[in-house]
């Protein structure tokens, strides 16, 4: 009982700390060892950041992964992601991302959802995402989101949704 309660402040002090801007310790978020961390101290002892993951989507199943050292990402011009950013930051956008990832692949069908407004804002919205490579176009007004994009997109709302 006390070894809980020991690990459970742990976890606690490392949010706090994490939670007001203070590098040190570490923080997980779940149950469970720590194994992608331990697998990435092992490929990449100097820092990386690896993400991946196994989806079952309408189209078929979907398993990915990706990895940057740390050096590589800290060296990178960020602003070369804005524009596949300011396509997700509009909440009709990540409506109609959501409603094609789970399924809802017609233009049709998208524009029946009442959150989405009229055709030509669909179509609009539609565009966007797709200049910036989230959806893609299946052929007559159908739409999927790219296998490469899946996990990613996923990873990203997840890394959203951590407390």
């Amino acid at each position: 009982m006390i070894d809980r309660l020991d690990a459970l402040e742990q976890r606690l002090a490392a949010l706090e700390e994490a939670a007001a801007g203070r590098p040190g310790g570490e923080v997980r978020v779940g149950d469970g060892e720590p194994w992608l961390i331990e697998e990435s101290l092992r490929r990449d002892p100097d820092g990386a950041v690896h993400y991946g993951g196994h989806v079952e989507v309408a189209a078929g199943p979907v398993r990915w992964q990706y990895g940057h050292t740390t050096g590589d990402l800290l060296a990178r011009d960020w602003s070369l992601v804005a524009d596949g950013l300011a396509a997700l930051a509009h909440p009709v956008r990540l409506h109609l991302l959501q409603l094609v990832l789970s399924g809802t692949d017609t233009t049709a069908a998208l524009v029946a959802d009442d959150a989405v407004g009229t055709t030509g804002q669909v179509h609009h919205h539609l565009r966007a995402l797709a200049a910036a490579g989230w959806v893609a176009s299946a052929g007559r007004g159908r739409w999927a989101v790219p296998a490469t994009r899946v996990v990613p997109v996923l990873a990203l709302m997840s890394v959203l949704h951590t407390p």
